[in-house]
Order: C-alpha cells, then sequence, then structure tokens
C-alpha cells in the first residue's frame, strides 16, 4: 500500500528497536528486563505454530510485497551477483533459518587485506563469550541427539559422519535451537508437549518436540523449533515490551533536543489473503513516535536501507555506509545418487532436522600453512513433501516406467488376459524413490571477501558484489565437497546457478559495519553510530566482515553486548534523557571503559594498562593489553560517548565535533635512530598509517595551546607483522615548541604519537614530528605533507621518549592523491557543522600565515 501523510501522535518512548530478529529480540529483551519502555515494530506478521503456509495456494502467497498485497514471511531478493532470501514475521530470521547455533572461531575475528595482511575485528571472541554463553541459555541450544533411538536413524548424519572421517576433516553435531525434550536436560521424544519457560508464550499455542519432518526453513508447525517468539520475544512481552507487528518502518531522523522520530505504517493485512480488492488501494497513514535510544535491528538489508534513505537527516554519518557487504561465503550444492557396493546408500535428507553435522575445513589463521580461508560444510534437509517434487525432474526414468505401465496394460488386453490386480504394476509406476533417497543438498559457509556495496539506486536498494575476489575460497569448499560426493559413492552437482558465478545467500552480512573509528565503521565495537548517541545497529549490518559459520548466534551474542553498554549508559545518565536504570550484567558483560579527558584525547591510556614504570615497555614485556590487540579498548576510549569520533559525550552537551582521515607512506630503517638517514638508507622497509584524527570539542581543540586531538586508525610495516590497530594515539596541530606563552613566531610542530603491538606480541610506539618552519610559501607543502618518526620500544609517553630504545626512523609523506581524498572526508557532528568547519580553516590559514607570512618588523 501507498503512504499518506504523517500523523504524529505524540507517542514517546525510552527505546524503539525495529525489527525482531536476532538483533532486535535480544536488545528488546534486555532493555524491557531492565525496565525501559520498548516499543518494538515488526513490518510482518505472528506465525504460531500451525500458521506456517503448506499448501500450493498458501505458498503462493507467502511473500513479501506489500505493494502487490503480498504480507507473506518470504523475503526474495536479487543483486549483481547474488541472490537472497531473508525473512519478514515476528521473530524474524529465526522463523526460516536451520536453528545452527555455532560460535565464530577465535582466529577467525579478522578481516583479510590485499598481500596476505590481516586486519582484526573491532570485537574478540573473549568480547563475545560471555554473551554467546547468555543466548545459548535463552535459546536452549542443544546437539542433535544421535546417540538415542530414534534420532540414531538418520542416515544423512552418518553419511557426514563417515565422509569427513574419510577425509581427515573434523566433523561435529553442533548446537541446534531446537526442542528435542519436554524441558531442558530431559528425556528426547518425538512429539511431546513442550513445557512453557516462566516468562510465558506469546502465542498461548501449544508446542510439541521435533518431529523429525526437515520443515525447519519454512516454518515449523509444531513448534518444535526454538525461533525467538518462543523465548526472547516472548520474555519481552512478560517485561512490558509493547511488540507491534504489521508495523513497517519507513524513514529515521535525530529528534530536535535528542533522541529520534521513526515514522512507521500500520500495515492492514486483509483476513481473506486470498481476496482480490478491485477498489484502489488506499494509502496508509505515516505515524511517528519518538524514543530516548533508537535500535536498529532490521536486518542487512533493512537497517542498511533505512540508513541510506534517511541519510539527509544525519549529515556525518560515516562514509562507511554501505560497504564490506558479503554473503557469508554460502554455496549450495548437491550430492545424487549415492552408493555403496553398487547399491543405493539412503541418506534421507528429508529426515531430522534440516542440519543435524558440520564439517570443519581449518584455516590458515589456525596455524595450518597453506589452507586458505576457513570453512564449514553441513548437510542440508528439506520437507518430505519435496521429495515428490524432485522426482518429478527424473524425467528419464519416469518416462521409461509410464512406457512400461502402458506396454503391459495394452498387452494384457491384447491377449484378453487382464490382470485384476494393479498393486504391483501401480507401485512400479511410481517407483523406488532412488534418487531423493540416495540424494543431499550440501550447504557450504565460510570466509569470503567482504568487498560488497550495497547502494539506493532510483530509491531501490542494489548491491554490488562478485564471486572472482573469493574464488579461492569457493573452489575449496567445492573441492572439499566433491570428495565428500566420492567418498559416499554419489555424483556432485553444482548449484544451477553457479554457471553465471551467482549464489544464493541467507547470510547477507555488512552494509554498516562496526570500526575502531568513522573512517572505518558505521557504528563503534558495541554497535552505537559514530557520531549519533543512543543510535544502535544490533543485526547483520554491523558485521565487518563474513562471520564465517552460521552467523546468527554471533549476531545475537552481540546485541546482548550492545544492550549490556547501552542500559550502562542509561544507568549513568539517569534523567538526562531517560529513566534510571539497572543494567543487569547476568551476562558476564564488560564494564564500561575510561573516556579519558573532555577532548577526546585524554591524558593516554590509564596508568594500570601500560607496562613498565614510567609509561615504558621493555621489549620482554610481552602483550600490551591483550584485549586492545583484539579490537576491545584497553586503552582509551571505547564507545558512545567513550570516544566516538562526533561521539555522545561531544553531541550531548551540545559541543561539535570535526574529524578527518589521514594517510601516509614511506619507509624505515631498522637498527637506524636518524629519521633523516634511514628514510633514505640501503636496506630501508615500507611503513605506512591511515587515521582518523578527531577533535570532539573543536572550539576547546583550537583555543587551548596543545591542540590536541585523537588519534584512531592502522599502522602497516612489514618490519612488525602487517598492519596493526592502534590502541590509543593523539594528535597536535600546530604546537609551539617553546611552550613560551607568547609563541614562537617562526616555528611549529606537528606532533603523533601511535601505541599499538607488532605481530610478535611487542609494545611499539610511532612517535612523529611535522616541522613547520619560517620560509618562502613554497616550504607549506614540503613542511606539512613530510613527517619524521621513530618507532620506539613499548608503549612511551613524550615525557619519556629521551630514554627509550629507537627500534627503527624513517621518512612519511603524503602524496598528493592521498591528500586530495583527505579533503573529501572532513566531517562534522553537533550544533554547528558549517561554523565550526569555518572556523578550523580559519585557524589553520591563521597558524600557516603566522609561520610563512612576512616579516614586517
Amino acid at each position: 500500500m501507498s503512504e499518506g501523510t504523517r500523523n504524529s501522535g505524540g507517542e514517546h518512548v525510552d527505546a524503539v528497536v525495529v525489527g525482531s530478529g536476532f538483533g532486535g529480540s535480544v536488545a528488546a529483551y534486555r532493555l524491557a528486563e531492565a525496565g525501559l519502555s520498548v516499543v518494538l515494530l515488526e513490518r510482518g506478521q505472528p506465525y504460531p505454530p500451525g500458521a506456517f503456509p503448506r499448501s500450493p495456494a498458501e505458498m503462493g502467497r507467502a511473500f513479501w510485497d506489500p505493494d502487490a498485497g503480498l504480507y507473506g514471511m518470504f523475503d526474495v531478493w536479487s543483486f549483481k551477483g547474488c541472490d537472497s532470501v531473508v525473512s519478514a514475521g515476528l521473530g524474524g530470521g529465526s522463523l526460516i533459518y536451520a536453528n545452527v547455533l555455532l560460535r565464530k572461531d577465535e582466529n577467525w575475528f579478522v578481516n583479510d587485506l590485499p598481500g596476505g595482511a590481516h586486519e582484526p575485528w573491532p570485537i574478540s571472541r573473549a568480547d563475545l563469550d560471555p554473551h554467546y554463553d547468555a543466548v545459548e541459555r535463552m535459546i536452549g541450544a542443544a546437539p542433535y541427539p544421535l546417540d538415542r533411538v530414534p534420532y540414531d536413524n538418520t542416515p544423512k548424519t552418518h553419511a557426514m559422519q563417515d565422509a569427513a572421517a574419510e577425509l581427515g576433516l573434523q566433523c561435529t553435531l553442533p548446537p541446534l535451537a531446537v526442542s528435542f525434550a519436554e524441558r531442558p536436560g530431559g528425556e528426547p521424544g518425538i512429539s511431546l508437549p513442550i513445557v512453557d519457560a516462566g516468562y510465558g508464550n506469546i502465542h498461548g499455542v501449544p508446542r510439541r518436540t521435533c518431529q523429525l519432518c526437515g520443515e525447519c526453513d519454512i516454518g515449523c508447525n509444531e513448534g518444535a523449533k526454538n525461533s525467538l517468539d518462543h523465548n526472547y520475544l516472548s520474555a519481552a512481552e512478560h517485561h512490558g515490551a509493547d511488540i507491534r507487528t504489521c508495523h513497517e518502518v519507513k524513514a529515521l531522523r535525530p529528534r530536535p533536543g535528542g533522541g529520534y522520530e521513526v515514522d512507521y505504517v500500520h500495515h492492514d493485512v486483509p483476513r481473506d489473503p486470498f481476496a482480490v480488492s478491485l477498489k484502489k488501494r488506499r494509502r496508509l497513514p505515516i505515524r511517528t513516535i519518538t524514543c530516548d535510544r533508537l535500535v536498529l535491528g532490521a536486518g542487512t538489508y533493512g537497517t542498511t536501507y533505512l540508513l541510506l534513505k534517511s541519510r539527509e537527516a544525519f549529515p556525518g554519518l560515516s562514509d562507511a555506509l554501505g560497504t564490506r557487504f558479503s554473503g557469508n561465503g554460502d554455496l549450495l550444492t548437491f550430492l545424487l545418487r549415492a552408493t555403496d557396493r553398487n547399491r543405493v546408500r539412503p541418506l534421507n535428507a528429508s529426515r531430522g532436522p534440516v542440519i543435524t553435522t558440520a564439517i570443519r575445513l581449518p584455516d590458515e589463521l589456525d596455524d595450518v600453512p597453506g589452507a586458505g580461508r576457513g570453512a564449514y560444510i553441513q548437510d542440508g534437509g528439506y520437507p518430505g513433501f519435496t521429495d515428490w517434487i524432485v522426482e518429478r525432474y527424473d524425467v528419464a526414468n519416469d518416462f521409461e516406467r509410464a512406457v512400461k505401465f502402458l506396454w503391459e496394460r495394452f498387452t494384457d488386453m491384447f491377449r484378453g488376459r487382464p490382470d485384476t490386480n494393479l498393486s504391483k504394476e501401480i507401485s512400479e509406476l511410481i517407483g523406488d524413490g532412488a534418487l531423493t533417497v540416495s540424494s543431499l543438498p550440501l550447504l557450504g559457509m565460510g570466509r569470503d571477501t567482504a568487498d560488497g556495496r550495497l547502494r539506493l539506486r532510483d530509491g531501490m536498494l542494489s548491491a554490488e558484489w562478485t564471486t572472482e575476489t573469493s574464488r579461492a575460497l569457493f573452489d575449496r569448499v567445492r573441492r572439499t565437497m566433491r570428495g565428500i560426493a566420492d567418498v559416499l559413492g554419489a555424483d556432485y552437482a553444482d548449484n544451477p546457478m553457479w554457471f553465471r558465478k551467482r549464489i544464493i545467500t541467507v547470510h547477507p552480512l555488512g552494509g554498516a559495519p562496526m570500526g575502531a573509528h568513522p573512517g572505518e565503521g558505521v557504528c563503534d565495537a558495541f554497535g552505537e553510530v559514530f557520531g549519533f548517541p543512543g543510535l544502535y545497529i544490533a543485526d547483520g549490518a554491523a558485521m565487518p566482515g563474513p562471520v564465517g559459520p552460521n552467523p546468527s548466534l554471533t549476531i545475537a551474542a552481540q546485541a546482548d553486548r550492545l544492550a549490556t553498554r547501552l542500559l550502562e549508559h542509561a544507568s549513568a545518565q539517569g534523567g538526562a534523557g531517560g529513566p534510571a536504570v539497572t543494567a543487569p550484567s547476568a551476562t558476564g558483560a564488560e564494564p564500561g571503559g575510561d573516556s579519558g579527558s573532555p577532548d577526546g584525547a585524554g591524558d593516554g591510556p590509564p596508568r594500570e594498562a601500560r607496562h613498565g614504570s614510567g609509561g615504558m615497555t621493555g621489549t620482554g614485556s610481552g602483550r600490551a593489553g591483550g584485549a586492545a590487540r583484539n579490537g576491545s579498548a584497553a586503552y582509551g576510549p571505547v564507545s558512545g560517548g567513550h570516544g566516538v569520533t562526533g561521539g555522545s559525550s561531544a553531541v550531548a552537551s551540545g559541543r561539535t565535533s570535526l574529524w578527518f582521515t589521514e594517510e601516509m607512506k614511506g619507509f624505515v630503517t631498522y637498527g637506524e635512530s636518524d629519521p633523516r638517514t634511514g628514510g633514505r638508507a640501503d636496506g630501508r622497509r615500507p611503513l605506512s598509517f591511515r587515521l582518523t584524527i578527531t577533535a570532539e570539542d573543536t572550539d576547546r581543540f583550537v583555543r587551548e595551546p596543545g591542540h590536541r586531538a585523537r588519534a584512531e586508525g592502522w599502522v602497516d610495516a612489514s618490519g612488525h607483522g602487517g598492519r596493526r590497530r592502534v590502541e590509543h594515539g593523539t594528535f597536535n596541530l600546530f604546537v609551539d615548541p617553546s611552550g613560551d606563552a607568547d609563541g614562537e613566531v617562526d616555528r611549529r610542530l606537528m606532533r603523533y604519537r601511535l601505541f599499538y603491538t607488532d605481530g610478535e606480541g611487542r609494545a611499539r610506539t610511532l612517535s612523529g614530528t611535522k616541522n613547520v618552519l619560517h620560509g618562502p610559501p613554497t616550504r607549506i607543502w614540503p613542511d606539512t605533507s613530510t613527517l619524521y618518526v621513530r618507532l620506539l620500544d613499548g608503549h612511551v609517553d613524550e615525557e619519556d621518549e629521551g630514554r627509550a630504545e629507537v627500534v627503527a626512523a624513517g621518512v612519511l609523506h603524503i602524496r598528493l592523491t592521498d591528500f586530495a581524498r583527505q579533503l573529501t572526508t572532513f566531517r562534522t557532528a553537533g550544533p554547528d557543522g558549517a561554523e565550526t568547519l569555518l572556523n578550523f580553516g580559519r585557524f589553520f590559514a591563521g597558524e600557516l600565515w603566522e609561520v610563512y607570512g612576512p616579516d614586517l618588523v
């Protein structure tokens, strides 16, 4: 239905959650449990047990396109390079996913970079483990009970275990979100009544345990599948959350004075879905709700689309919006006609849950040289009625059986000896089902390349992605699948779409990725959008790369972590922008970090986080803050008002922040202490960095003599393990080296101090200086684009640099192309963006005039 005029009803709540998938459901429950007023807006319908479509008539209308009068749960997308299926309904993707709850592998929290280097994610396995625990408990994860009757009679599970053993690969029974017993820890049994949890059942419809019917990914009509409506959403409603289905969000914008406004429509789903209206479809009124905190959980496509569509309302939103899109390495193939000693080998794909096993392909990150990128291969099931469709595609055998049946009927009639019992003949006509009983889909997924891009084209979401940059992964997975086929005596068949190098993904990720700073991501490591306090991304859009295994559990765990941080902020703020709340810590989530000084640069990391005395670290001191090495904030600010570029602390207090990105490249020589010598010596090695420079209070930055800002990003050098994340960094612009209050007219310094950890776990400091010296104006470019650097052993403060060991020295430069790009990266957040940019420009030009202007005396 089309949209009409806006109807602002003046409704305001503490938090609005958009979407009820693995991010939105978790967030809604956690916030409601803590006492916040929560409204969850879900575009789709509720699906209690027994409501999922099965008949051809029902399946024909089970798709999502409101403009065509379709309000079903399957939302199908087709893009360049991939097709995709996601869900619309209460519970989001949990309604149609295959139940698997695998944790992201500990060593896989990285993104691959050109040349074989790796960039760590902003979060680590250690950050998520307590939240993984919490989600598994809440959903009720349990492996397939293969050691019990009748579950032991699941041929596809045994076949996958046999193939993995023959190929020397690890095969596990992964945790599944399926109820095999009446209650957690109970004795499994078929079709037993499931006992509701203490928070009740949002549908009020009885549930029964798994019947092994293979219908998990078209909706479980028994309620055996532990989809989110049966746990998180039921619990959220129990704690007072207002859950509204058929409510589709259309637009977002910041609210004057703080918080956010959300526009939505309420779909009037007809009671008779098969009724065809000849009347003009009425325009739906646009309604508005306001909130102090807004959590986006509309899925990779939904959340990215809303942000792209509302971008003008969010000036300064990171240019990373739309980037790092991938399909999580999804690949569908088939095993056909498995045999064992020239006899049909039953695989029975339609028996059991859709997935029961997971074969793991090790990654080179697991210290397996030459392994390539890691992946998982899982057995794929499907509903039993699908076997009839598949058998009809066996045209040759169908035709042969039909001809034989008709010929025998004809000859019997011709001879006058009709056979009055046709049971045998009809049985032969139907066939023995050898094709379907001996065939099995295989599902692959892994660490593909997150180099896709989501954009708006003519108001529609589009995606640009190709399999080519992930070809090595797909080839490896396909080779392994062929190996499984060989072990099982089966024919191997690619997905018919593969000949066009297209994939079908049910795990789209990225589009609004998390990052260490706005130059790298849309939101921080806790999901809070840079520059927009209280706006969070809780779904797959925030993933900065592929998860590898099935991503549902990781998305839910990150949402749980997000909720813990949001509640900590809400509790600290008290009446500012919302009520004081108690932030539950049952998940074991980490407490908030230290935000440092008001301008965001701080006085460096907390002393207890550093090694050694006097801020110095010796070579043998080991890793400097293991958490920081994995992307969490052992050093300095971490989230929201804590170090967000243009973050909540600045905006909430009425200050205006400014940030820009700078990239420099050059050479250093190890064992040399003089930068000029090291920059041109034989044996020099390349070094570069890319930084986002942030002044959270620009007025203060300009006013104070230190002109200090925060520096975030990475340092890249072959001599210390490739690209390494900056754990804490500061930048000083146009510092008077004399320290005299009157200033030294003819000289200024630009200073850089970057703490990181090298590839061998040793703490390092990059100390750099640009010398801005009085001279002719032709000196402006070389002076402001040349950085003299020293790499120091340990994390070294400025006052201790004279006593530190110099590891390497050299010179970096800004290239003209990089400088041109830098000029396009200036962003502001806060009430006076345009004026702030103008004032910063005046300050910069004024300092250059002070140094390079003509002597008037």
